[in-house]
């Protein structure tokens, strides 16, 4: 509310004092900027108790600590003559009070005068333009570089692309490792419900898991061992065969006809004995070796990796729920756990169809009287675990085979066979199975395999129908809902 009291009737403010606390009087305008220095001392006389020095508070900072210390840091006393640099923004041509020097130009302040001397010569222009104080004996900081700085934006896209880089680089370095430890995973998973019919018999999980995997190891040991017999007849009748088979191409009309025009005979001799064909078939050889003996290093590492995931599979789920923030962990759980469940449901069917696989291949190679007929049905059995195609791969061994110790009545009919009873697998067993068990469309089923082996082939194969049950269980409980609400 404005005071309409006149001006006569007011008291006069004594000179100097400030606003009082019962007469409410008006204190004095400060004095211009280039008053003289008896005004400087009269107003300094007639500040306010308790008021502070600004050049006090500038040298001195309250609450600042020495950290070697622990205490108050001191600093030395400004030289005679000093004064603080002006603000940003303020002019700098004015000099402080009895010093000739001109003050020192802050960051931000106006362009120094152009006939000033270059401070890249001149170090006492150096240090005004710089503002350097007891506080800054380097001059005073600059504004730091904001997150929009243009440097500051490089920089840090050039970090982000060389860290994704070098991720990618270590992911490429390491893909068998990778692509081991998901098979592992994998198998773990698609392993657990047997565990857990176990354990709802009465077996703890250690023993439930030994169990499992006991029964695993068997069929492996088993299958390695159909084989070794068939595959040790199989060189030793070729090495004593060799002979006769030499006998046979000489005597062969045909083949000494063809010598006479071509030399053929002279020919292979000479690749025989060239160097480059030694060389070749030592590389062949020991790269067969080296496959072979890395087939069985990755085979006990999956097998090692696979009975650790089994026995830690709770406490593996556990902690990847306990990622979840706790507002949804109850639901990212319900949801994991049905998608295992659907990981196990793809395990146990796609033995299943290997089961009927291998037992359909054994009686008909029994029926037609094929040698090595158990040793062929778990070739089939094995193959038949890839997706589409692996009926095809042991339907192609058991028809070389059948022709190799057999005749081509033999072959026909393997041909026969297998190309019936894939079509019968591919279109009535394995979709209806899958649909069972993971709860996939069949048309989804199919094209996922094909997508799967294209992308990673065989690994690829055999993780896509898990991956699209995943997909389509996400799909449906959360992305449908979640549409429905917008």
């Amino acid at each position: 509310m404005a005071d309409d009291t006149p001006d006569e009737d007011r008291p006069a403010a004594a000179p100097g004092k400030g606003r009082t606390g019962t007469a409410g009087k008006v204190p004095e305008p400060a004095p211009p900027a280039d008053r003289t220095e008896n005004d400087a001392e009269a107003a300094e006389a007639a500040a306010p108790s308790g008021a502070l020095d600004p050049e006090a508070a500038e040298t001195e900072p309250a609450g600042e600590l020495d950290p070697a210390t622990g205490g108050p840091r001191t600093r030395p006393a400004p030289p005679d003559g000093w004064s603080p640099a002006p603000p940003a923004g303020e002019a700098t041509g004015t000099k402080a009070a009895g010093s000739s020097a001109p003050a020192p130009t802050a960051p931000g302040a106006a362009a120094p005068d152009p006939e000033a001397p270059d401070p890249a010569h001149d170090v006492e222009q150096r240090r005004r333009e710089a503002g350097v104080n007891p506080l800054f004996p380097f001059g005073r900081p600059g504004q730091p570089l904001g997150r929009a700085h243009p440097f500051v934006f490089g920089f840090t896209a050039a970090l982000g692309v060389i860290t994704a880089w070098m991720l990618v680089k270590a992911a490429t370095n390491a893909k068998s490792v990778l692509v081991m430890i998901v098979v592992a995973m994998f198998l773990a998973v698609g392993l657990n419900p047997a565990v857990e019919r176990l354990r709802r018999l009465g077996l703890p999980r250690g023993a439930a898991v030994g169990t499992v995997f006991l029964i695993v190891i068997l069929f492996f040991a088993g299958f390695v061992a159909s084989l070794v017999q068939p595959v040790t007849e199989q060189v030793t009748e070729l090495r004593h065969n060799i002979p006769e088979f030499v006998d046979q191409l000489q005597n062969n009309k045909t083949l000494a006809d063809w010598d006479k025009r071509y030399g053929l005979l002279d020919r292979a001799e000479k690749a025989v004995n060239s160097p480059g064909f030694q060389n070749g078939l030592t590389d062949t050889a020991t790269g067969i070796g080296k496959v072979a003996i890395n087939g069985v290093f990755q085979t006990l590492t999956i097998l090692i990796l696979t009975l650790y995931f089994m026995s830690s599979l709770p406490q593996i789920k556990t902690f990847f729920y306990q990622l979840a923030p706790r507002t949804r962990r109850a639901r990212v759980a319900l949801l994991g756990d049905e998608i295992l469940d659907r990981i196990g449901g793809y395990v146990a069917g796609q033995f299943t169809i290997a089961f009927i696989a291998g037992l359909s291949s054994y009686i008909f190679l029994s029926i037609l009287g094929v040698k090595y007929a158990l040793a062929l049905a778990l070739i089939v059995a094995v193959t038949d675990l890839v997706p589409l195609i692996g009926a095809t791969i042991g339907a192609v061994i058991v028809c070389l085979v059948a022709f190799l110790t057999g005749t081509t009545a033999d072959l026909i009919a393997c041909v026969v066979f297998y190309v019936i009873y894939q079509q019968v697998e591919n279109y009535l067993v394995y979709p209806r199975v899958m649909k069972r068990t993971v709860d996939v469309q069949p048309a989804v089923t199919i094209v996922a395999a094909l997508v799967g082996a294209a992308l990673l082939g065989v690994v690829g194969a055999l993780l896509a129908i898990p991956t699209a049950a995943a997909i389509s269980l996400l799909i449906r409980e959360v992305v449908l809902p979640r549409q429905e609400t917008l």
